[in-house]
């Protein structure tokens, strides 16, 4: 029984901190009520466990819509610049790869799978952009077509100018103001 209490905390405490947020930005989620959103939340424990690694990395999860078809909330990462424990990657782990030396930490790609979340694709970053003004000083890999990854180029995003820009680079490539956000469906 003790070796589950600490789960139980740390459900607890994502939990209020989720809350928290979801009240102090009503205009990310208009119409939706958390007592929903917690009710799914508290039958998902697997989607719990992204949302603790979104947190932990810094995404500052949040609502940001209802998609009807699947009957699911949205979330997205929501601080105001690319999580600070997902920048300096490259774009996947064949660019990691092809990378002889001064690699990287890791992928984007392949770090939001195991967090258990995807890219934003570029109509998503501009959706988000509606809701709040994000990356003004750093820059954020999107979901990149299969065409542009064959010839070794890949997507990233950010704000400047009061616009939403996607950019194109090598997919090898990282900086240390590049990181990446992710969507969740709950």
């Amino acid at each position: 029984m003790a070796k589950n209490k600490p789960g139980a905390e740390l459900q607890k405490s994502l939990l209020l901190l989720l809350q928290d947020r979801f009240s102090q930005n009503p205009s990310r989620h208009k119409g939706i009520s958390w007592n929903e959103v917690e009710a799914k939340l508290k039958g998902s424990p697997q989607q719990l466990r992204t949302l603790s690694k979104m947190e932990r990395t810094g995404g500052e999860p949040d609502v940001i819509g209802y998609d009807k078809k699947t009957g699911t909330f949205l979330f997205c990462d929501c601080s105001a610049e690319s999580p600070a424990g997902r920048r300096s990657l490259c774009y996947d782990q064949a660019a990691l790869d092809s990378r002889k030396e001064n690699k990287p930490g890791g992928a984007a790609l392949e770090m939001a799978k195991a967090m258990g979340a995807e890219l934003l694709t570029a109509d998503q970053y501009r959706a988000l952009q509606q809701l709040g003004k994000f990356d003004q000083k750093t820059s954020s890999w999107i979901q990149t077509p299969v065409a542009i990854r064959k010839l070794g180029g890949a997507l990233f995003c950010d704000r400047r100018y009061d616009t939403v820009f996607v950019y194109h680079n090598g997919a090898e490539s990282y900086y240390a103001a590049r990181g990446f956000r992710t969507l969740l469906s709950v």
